[in-house]
């Protein structure tokens, strides 16, 4: 295991960690790269293929992991190879209670109308609509609770003052 601190100075950094170590697969994901390199179909063979690739997207969108190309034996084609980067944590951040209860909330919900609202959210995004105050407006919250959804998201994610869509491919 790599001796890094992750420092988060951000209260919206929690919210990958959280949203990883919420879900039983993610964490089993984490705390395999936690102990070696391994390529996601390795990954997929210990856990199953249904959510090892949004895992992976979220890990690496919160810098939790490393990744390097695995030299292929003679005839067979390179793969990315992926390990967490950090063994412990270090929080140094001040926020209100609303926003901590906030980012708290969206991390660990499964509530319908949350997921309503990442869509509805995708889909401004994907219109042009990428402020992350203007869509507070719209949707009657905070700023930090936009940004906390986008955080959440594999696809969506948080750049200067407003949201971006992330390819696929990431």
């Amino acid at each position: 295991m790599t001796g890094h601190n992750r420092i988060i100075n951000d209260p919206l950094e929690i919210v990958p960690l959280i949203v990883t170590f919420n879900n039983s697969k993610f964490k089993k994901a984490y705390d395999l790269l936690s102990k070696q390199w391994m390529t996601e179909a390795e990954i997929c063979d210990e856990i199953g293929t249904d959510c090892i690739a949004e895992c992976l997207a979220l890990l690496k969108k919160g810098n939790l992991i490393e990744e390097q190309w695995r030299m292929p034996q003679p005839g067979e084609r390179p793969s990315k190879e992926y390990k967490t980067t950090y063994s412990r944590f270090r929080a140094g951040f001040q926020c209100s209670m609303e926003d901590l209860g906030d980012l708290l909330y969206i991390s660990t919900s499964t509530d319908e109308e949350l997921r309503s609202m990442v869509d509805n959210l995708e889909q401004d995004v994907r219109s042009g609509s990428t402020s992350y105050n203007d869509l507070a407006r719209k949707y009657k919250v905070s700023p930090v609770y936009i940004k906390g959804l986008a955080k959440r998201m594999p696809n969506l994610d948080v750049k200067g003052q407003g949201l971006v869509l992330l390819e696929e491919s990431q």
